[in-house]
């Protein structure tokens, strides 16, 4: 299968569907935190490129319920839009498989954006970890947990201020990437 990995810097998506045998491209303005295909730069320039699947991290900023307070105070609702817009374009690509994940969003962003389709957090991958993350599925099912982990902590909540913080929170955990690029092959393939 040919794969799009759209707003990723982390490579770990698209390294998981690359060990599986498929041509995985991932594509952002940050170059590639690990070396393989990556296109620095707009994913709408590579969108039309012919995949089979595309798995979007779009930009949550104005989008998360964690950040609704802002757009009043600072006056972001153009910026929410503009999130809105990029947020369907993706959903609506012209791509027969597509998953896109983003966080609880907030009563602004869903008048926009339809209804997700599944909730999953680390712990469910084998991560002891807390991190409810959304999916928007086209022409895929919902992921099924691959390692349930009892005891977990919220430790990405707790990170410390700081310039790298909202790197540390996108990252994918390796086991919900490893699960992506598993099942969602698997069901994909005759």
């Amino acid at each position: 299968m040919k794969v799009l990995v759209a707003c990723e810097f982390s490579g770990r998506v698209r390294d998981a569907f690359t060990r599986n045998g498929h041509y995985a491209m991932s594509a952002d303005f940050l170059p590639s935190e690990t070396p393989g295909n990556h296109y620095n730069g707009n994913v709408l320039d590579v969108i039309e490129d012919g995949w089979d699947m595309m798995i979007a991290h779009p930009p949550c900023t104005r989008l998360a319920n964690s950040g609704v307070r802002w757009l009043d105070e600072r006056n972001l609702w153009g910026e929410l839009e503009k999130a809105i817009e990029f947020f369907n374009i993706l959903l609506n690509a012209n791509i027969p498989l597509v998953a896109i994940e983003n966080p609880i969003q907030h009563k602004y962003a869903r008048s926009g954006i339809r209804k997700y389709d599944q909730v999953i957090q680390p712990w469910m991958f084998g991560h002891s970890e807390t991190k409810a993350t959304c999916l928007w599925l086209k022409g895929l099912p919902k992921l099924k947990p691959t390692m349930v982990i009892k005891d977990h902590t919220d430790r990405l909540h707790r990170l410390p201020p700081g310039p790298e913080r909202w790197k540390e929170r996108s990252r994918t955990f390796q086991g919900i990437a490893d699960a992506m690029a598993d099942q969602w092959t698997k069901e994909a393939l005759p």
